[in-house]
C-alpha cells in the first residue's frame, strides 16, 4: 500500500498531504486522506486476500445503483457514492489493491452502541424507502438480481469431506467437533436454495449487510454505509439482520406505513439466516487457509470461527 499517494495523483489528480490508517472492516483497509483543505475515505481491498475478488467483482454494478438512489430517491445523503477516477471510473486498481475514494463522511460508527429511538426510526424509513425500488429502475441491475444460489457450497463440502484430515491443526480441530452441524446446515441451505428458486417472490433493492458497524451517524443524520451486498432480492434479505433485535416491532410500525401488506415469510428468513451463517463460517476458513496472517490476526480469525461455529451447535 505504499504506492498510495501515486495512486491518488494518477486516478484523481490529488496531492495527498498526509494519509492516516483507519478502522476498516474485516474486508478492507480503510485510510484517511487529506489533500488541501479536503479530506477523503479510501477504501482498499486488498488482492492477496481470497475474498476480494468477490467483493470487488460487482463494483461497477452496484456503484451505478448507489449513485441512482442518491439523485433520485429519499436516500439521498443518507449513503455514501465513491469519487469518480478522472477518466470517469467508480474505481482504481494498482499491483496491491483495488481502491474506492468517498468524500470523508465526520461522524460516528453505531457499533456495538444501542440504536435510539430517534435512530430506529430513520432506519426504519430509509429502508422502506430502499425496498420501494426494484428492477424497474433506469439502471441496469440484472448481474444483482437474486438467485439463490450458495456457489461456495461445493467448496466448503469438498473441504468438509475430503480435505478435512489435511487442514491446519488448529483448524481441524475446530472443524471436526462441528462436522454434523456443518453438515447438516448445509444440506437445509440447499433444499431451501433449490425450493425459493422456484417461487414468484417480490424483489426489491437489499443492502444485505444491516449490522450496527455498517450506520454511521453524521451530524443529525443517520447513514447506511458498505453496499458491496447491494441485490435485487427479498426483503428477508435485509430484515433478516433485524427480527431478533429489540426494537424490530418498533422499526415494523414505522416500515409499515409504507409497506402496509408487510409479512415475513419464514422460509426466505430461514434460507438467509442459514446461509449467511455459513457463508461467514466459510469465509474465516478461507482467511485461515489461504490469506498471509501473522500470528496474532491468526487467532482472532480463529475465535470468530469458534464463535460461529459454537452457535450452530445443538
Amino acid at each position: 500500500m505504499d504506492n498510495i499517494p501515486n495512486l491518488l495523483k494518477e486516478h484523481y489528480d490529488l496531492d495527498a498531504t498526509n494519509i492516516l490508517p483507519q478502522r476498516g472492516g474485516w474486508a478492507a483497509l480503510a485510510f484517511k486522506v487529506y489533500s488541501g483543505k479536503q479530506t477523503f475515505f479510501l477504501k482498499a481491498y486488498e488482492k492477496s486476500r481470497a475474498s476480494t475478488p468477490k467483493l470487488t467483482a460487482l463494483i461497477d454494478q452496484y456503484v451505478p445503483i448507489t449513485v441512482w438512489l442518491m439523485q433520485h430517491s429519499g436516500l439521498k445523503g443518507k449513503l455514501p457514492v465513491p469519487v469518480p477516477t478522472q477518466t470517469g471510473a467508480y474505481k482504481c486498481e494498482d499491483d496491491d489493491g483495488i481502491y474506492l475514494l468517498y468524500e470523508y463522511i465526520e461522524g460516528e460508527t453505531i457499533g456495538e452502541k444501542a440504536l435510539t429511538a430517534e435512530q430506529v426510526g430513520e432506519l426504519s424509513n430509509m429502508i422502506a424507502e430502499l425496498h420501494l425500488y426494484g428492477e424497474e429502475i433506469p439502471v441496469e441491475t440484472k448481474a444483482l438480481k437474486e438467485d439463490f444460489a450458495v456457489p461456495f457450497v461445493p467448496q466448503l463440502r469438498n473441504t468438509l469431506e475430503r480435505e478435512v484430515h489435511e487442514l491446519p491443526l488448529d483448524v481441524k480441530e475446530l472443524i471436526t467437533s462441528h462436522l454434523n452441524q456443518l453438515n447438516g446446515l448445509t444440506d437445509t441451505v440447499e433444499k431451501l436454495s433449490a425450493d425459493l428458486r422456484n417461487r414468484n417472490l417480490r424483489m426489491a433493492l437489499c443492502h444485505t449487510d444491516l449490522h450496527p458497524w455498517n450506520l454511521m451517524q453524521s451530524s443529525r443524520q443517520l447513514m447506511l454505509i458498505d453496499w458491496e451486498g447491494l441485490k435485487v432480492a427479498p426483503v428477508e434479505a435485509d430484515l433478516m439482520f433485524l427480527v431478533d433485535e429489540p426494537y424490530y416491532d418498533d422499526f415494523v410500525q414505522i416500515y409499515r406505513k409504507v409497506h402496509n401488506d408487510f409479512a415475513i415469510n419464514p422460509d426466505v428468513l430461514q434460507f438467509y439466516r442459514y446461509r449467511r451463517k455459513l457463508e461467514d463460517i466459510w469465509e474465516f476458513m478461507e482467511q485461515l487457509l489461504f490469506d498471509r496472517q501473522e500470528a496474532q490476526e491468526r487467532a482472532v480469525t480463529l475465535n470468530y470461527l469458534s464463535k460461529e461455529l459454537n452457535e450452530i451447535r445443538g
